[in-house]
């Protein structure tokens, strides 16, 4: 890498600093590349205009043993004379998402870049971070991801000598994951006064992202805005579920016109309130700007309903949200962290809504790296909390997202990459239970770093609980034995002997099956019938109806829920599936929608009926997981499947509901455009199928064998 010959440099007494060098041409510039990275994150211009459109550069790794360096053809930007400047800020190297790593890191926040221009004649010039730059207090007085943003438009320091840091070359890398942008501008629905007499703006949508702010002000007048996702059910604004995390703005003005938005970090709201601001201000001053990872969109849902397709945005809405470089459980509370359960159970979703070939590859990579010796899997990737802890169906996502994304996309390079994490996964559970063939634990030592979440926020949770009713012990077998199907899979696809895993999986199976005859919840038969670990899947089929009929709802959790609607309708419950996904009571997926919900949310009753909260300790109102159940549009009620990995070769076996009148899915496959659509007139039901590759069309009972085209049943 060009950037080896460059030096890190700091300013441990500034929190964010600006570093600056001044230097001029000596001919006529060919191209002109710069390198840069940080440990920490950076926004680089040159002649007061910005390098790229990436923000929140270089995102986010262990920073540890892998740091993205980023390119920029910066070639049409060079003049005569000119400036590069690069702001430096901790983000999430240095800050409270970070601790304790951060703490045990000898580096402080520190840039690294070199600058290449190739003149006409051949001749190269380096422009190398070194003894040669400055340093000055930016605007910026502080940043942090948790926190927010304090900017002074007024504050600008004398420049400094910087400070050198030690050279350490081993943990650079290219870039690997998608460039962090701004995707779109939201413009203010309402301003208004609640019952406390705050002054609140709402943009009609939460986002991940940062309100950019533009007014003629006086020096020193003082903008400060918090951020929340709802309002409480008086109609004031709420922040209590943001814990710990400020998620405060504050603009100090200069003279004139102005605009401003944050440099350096990022905040998840709908509404913002007006804490303090100059005489006059009104909704016009402020839009909101969502920003995530730059990823391509590749679905597109409607059906007769307008909630269902409130559902279908608010899934969208929560992907982007949580997709900003790592897929993160939620983006506003004292957490953001790339938690395993959470992008295990939705990555499905994820490849379908979005192009994710390149985002879960390198977060795949980040997974790799932070994998213990023993093939444990952290909780957390990166794993900024140090968290020694590993979970059944958190820990998986080792296995399960490889074999997701080359299922959807047919790149196996996936799997050659991911392989050896996979097969070390499974290989620690082999390890590291009480009874062979099966995942038992207990509080010992021996195993004091297994603390599994169980059906995280299962409905059926005893009182005072997280943990859904669902055996903890049966969950963690029943995935060690899918994770040790999708291993042999992913072998097999790689050309490797996986007959020892075959062996081990028939083993797993029986002893499965002898160990956890019969189901007693609803999570419980949902795992027996999707991974395939009973022999009576009538009975298992049967008792989850009848549990669902009981209840009069799902109380499934986050390892329940992502299968249930699949076990219904793959084993004769169509119906039972449509019902559930089609409820607008409490609880249901439609039910948030009825209380203003724009994203999905973490509890299926984060706002109760009477409006009262779940809790202000774990309450987020953007944490997409129980989005997953689009996979179940896409796959069942529209019936689009891969037969072969990356569609090659297509199953569309459609279950339409004549409740709910019409449905269209078109996805954008890597072999082309797939759409499938039907619609009920009359009470007769219409279908129309378009798809790129051979395909099985199924439908009413009959399959027939297709060519590329359009077909109407």
């Amino acid at each position: 890498m060009i950037i080896k010959a460059a030096k890190w440099i700091s300013a441990y007494d500034c929190e964010c600093p600006l570093f600056e060098k001044s230097f001029a041409l000596s001919g006529k510039v060919k191209k002109a590349t710069l390198h840069a990275t940080s440990a920490g994150v950076y926004e680089a211009t040159i002649n007061g205009r910005r390098v790229s459109d990436f923000v929140l550069a270089p995102a986010w790794t262990d920073y540890r043993t892998r740091l993205q360096v980023q390119e920029y053809d910066v070639t049409d930007m060079l003049e005569e004379k000119n400036l590069i400047s690069i702001l430096l800020g901790t983000g999430w190297f240095y800050s409270r998402v970070s601790h304790p790593r951060s703490k045990n890191i000898d580096m402080k926040p520190a840039v690294l870049a070199s600058l290449e221009i190739e003149y006409d004649d051949g001749v190269k010039q380096l422009i190398n971070t070194n003894d040669t730059w400055t340093w000055s207090e930016s605007p910026v007085i502080a940043s942090d991801i948790y926190d927010g943003e304090e900017y002074d438009a007024n504050r600008l320091g004398g420049p400094k000598k910087v400070n050198i840091a030690d050279n350490d070359y081993d943990r650079l890398i290219e870039q690997e994951g998608e460039d962090i942008v701004e995707n779109e501008y939201l413009y203010p629905v309402s301003m208004f006064k609640t019952p406390k007499g705050e002054t609140v703006v709402d943009f009609g949508q939460e986002i991940t992202g940062y309100v950019e702010i533009s007014i003629n002000a006086k020096k020193g007048d003082r903008i400060v805005l918090s951020h929340a996702e709802v309002l409480d059910k008086d109609g004031n604004f709420y922040t209590e579920n943001y814990r710990s995390a400020k998620a405060i703005l504050t603009y100090t003005c200069k003279d004139g016109f102005q605009t401003y938005k944050p440099h350096l970090t990022f905040y998840g709201f709908r509404y913002i309130r007006i804490d303090e601001a100059p005489e006059g201000i009104c909704a016009d001053n402020f839009a909101a700007i969502a920003v995530h990872s730059r990823i391509r969109r590749t679905a597109w849902l409607s059906s007769a309903s307008p909630m269902l397709n409130r559902l279908f945005e608010n899934i969208i809405w929560g992907q982007k949200g949580n997709f900003l470089d790592v897929p993160t459980d939620c983006p506003q509370r004292d957490e953001r962290e790339g938690w395993t359960g959470d992008a295990q159970v939705f990555v499905k979703t994820a490849t379908y809504q979005y192009d994710v070939n390149k985002f879960f590859k390198k977060w795949l990579h980040d997974l790799k790296s932070e994998q213990a010796e023993d093939g444990r899997v952290p909780i957390v990737i990166p794993n900024a909390w140090e968290s020694p802890n590993c979970s059944a169906a958190w820990g998986d996502a080792a296995v399960i997202c490889p074999w997701q994304v080359y299922e959807t996309y047919g790149d196996k390079s996936i799997l050659e990459d991911q392989f050896s994490s996979m097969k070390a996964w499974v290989d620690y559970i082999g390890k590291k239970t009480l009874k062979e063939n099966l995942w038992i634990t207990d509080d010992s030592d021996e195993q004091k770093c297994i603390h599994h979440f169980a059906d995280w926020l299962g409905l059926d949770a005893p009182y005072g609980s997280y943990k859904g009713s669902t055996d903890e012990n049966l969950i963690a077998s029943a995935f060690y034995a899918y994770d040790t199907a999708l291993l042999i899979k992913a072998g097999k696809v790689l050309d490797k002997d996986m007959s020892e895993y075959e062996e081990k999986y028939e083993k797993i199976v029986s002893a499965f099956k002898a160990e956890f005859p019969q189901p007693k919840t609803q999570t419980e038969c949902v795992l027996m019938l999707h991974f395939d670990l009973t022999d009576d899947k009538k009975a298992a089929a049967k008792k989850l109806a009848e549990l669902v009929n009981e209840y009069g709802h799902l109380t499934t959790g986050f390892v329940g829920t992502p299968y249930l609607l699949h076990a219904l309708s793959d084993n004769g419950y169509s119906d039972i599936a449509w019902q559930l996904l089609l409820k607008e009571d409490y609880p249901s997926w439609l039910y948030p929608i009825t209380k203003g919900a724009t994203t999905i949310w973490e509890h299926w009753d984060g706002i109760k009926p009477d409006g009262s909260f779940w809790s202000k300790d774990m309450n987020s109102y953007n944490h997409y997981s129980y989005g997953a159940v689009l996979d179940w549009v896409i796959e069942k009620a529209a019936g689009i499947r891969p037969i072969k990995a990356g569609f090659e070769k297509i199953s569309i076996s459609p279950i339409p509901n004549e409740k709910l009148g019409s449905l269209c899915v078109r996805f954008d496959s890597p072999c082309g455009t797939i759409e499938s659509k039907w619609i009920y007139e009359n009470g007769t039901c219409r279908y129309t199928i378009t798809t790129p590759a051979e395909t099985e069309i199924t439908v009413n009972g009959k399959t027939y064998n297709v060519k590329p085209g359009t077909y109407m049943f």
